[in-house]
């Protein structure tokens, strides 16, 4: 046949969501800006939703090529350092605020700003006690990423689909839990984002963190739902696998959020 496949190679179809996703998110970012000078959110939540709807489309076309078997090993491994790139990109991204809080606890401004003269935390912050809540945080986000490996290897090395369902439910679990303890830890701050410096640095930081664990959980259930249907196998389970790199790197970052930020900067 004269359009028969005869490469490893996934020829894409025309697709809308590349020039959906850019409007949408151009129209968030517009109405973002809009929302800080005091037009309302309307614009910034119409793009909102055109990203998650965009996000929601897309991915499932990628699930649909894997289930139909568009996704070769050629394919995968494509797919694979594209997420490691991402992955590196995050990196950078948290680099950015821990440069920002090494800077300015090593180089703290007083009043005199320039010049070197201030102290860290700055004067009237009260920071919080590392050991108490930050630390059971800790703890519930290393076990999260526990059961994420448990349930990576009843899949790949045992093929033990209910080791999965409770591996990653407990993960999910405890990734809400999380959050919640964040969100109470927030609720009880002695500072705040604006107005000093140390406030500006812990929120962005933690925040971003905040953000990342929510996705991740996210990534998680939606890799729950796709074992109840039967999806992942022990040599296909590539979204699987994204998953629980995705989580490990948020383990990570917060054990160096937590010794650097809780312990070292407070």
């Amino acid at each position: 046949m004269a359009h028969a496949k005869n490469h490893d190679y996934h020829i894409l179809n025309p697709s809308i969501w590349p020039f959906l996703g850019a409007v949408a998110g151009f129209v968030m970012l517009f109405g973002a800006a809009l929302m800080f000078h005091d037009h309302g959110p309307w614009m910034f939540l119409i793009g909102f939703v055109g990203v998650l709807y965009t996000m929601f489309g897309w991915w499932s076309d990628t699930v649909t090529e894997n289930q139909v078997g568009d996704h070769t090993p050629v394919v995968l491994i494509g797919l694979r350092y594209g997420f490691i790139l991402f992955i590196m990109s995050e990196v950078m991204f948290f680099f950015a605020w821990f440069w920002s809080f090494f800077k300015h606890a090593l180089y703290p401004m007083g009043p005199q700003s320039p010049a070197v003269d201030g102290v860290w935390p700055p004067a009237g912050i009260e920071t919080f006690d590392p050991w108490h809540l930050p630390l059971i945080n800790t703890l519930i986000l290393l076990c999260s990423g526990a059961a994420a490996t448990w349930a990576h290897h009843a899949l790949v090395h045992e093929d033990n689909r209910k080791d999965v369902k409770s591996g990653l439910i407990i993960a999910v679990l405890l990734g809400l839990l999380f959050t919640f303890f964040q969100a109470y830890e927030y609720s009880h701050a002695a500072f705040g984002f604006s107005g000093n410096i140390y406030g500006a640095n812990f929120f962005m930081a933690t925040g971003f963190h905040g953000a990342h664990v929510i996705i991740g959980t996210i990534f998680l259930f939606i890799c729950l739902i796709r074992v109840y249907r039967g999806h992942f196998t022990a040599t296909n389970h590539l979204g699987f696998e994204a998953a629980a790199w995705y989580w490990h790197f948020v383990d990570v970052v917060w054990l160096f959020l937590f010794a650097a930020v809780y312990i070292w900067g407070g």
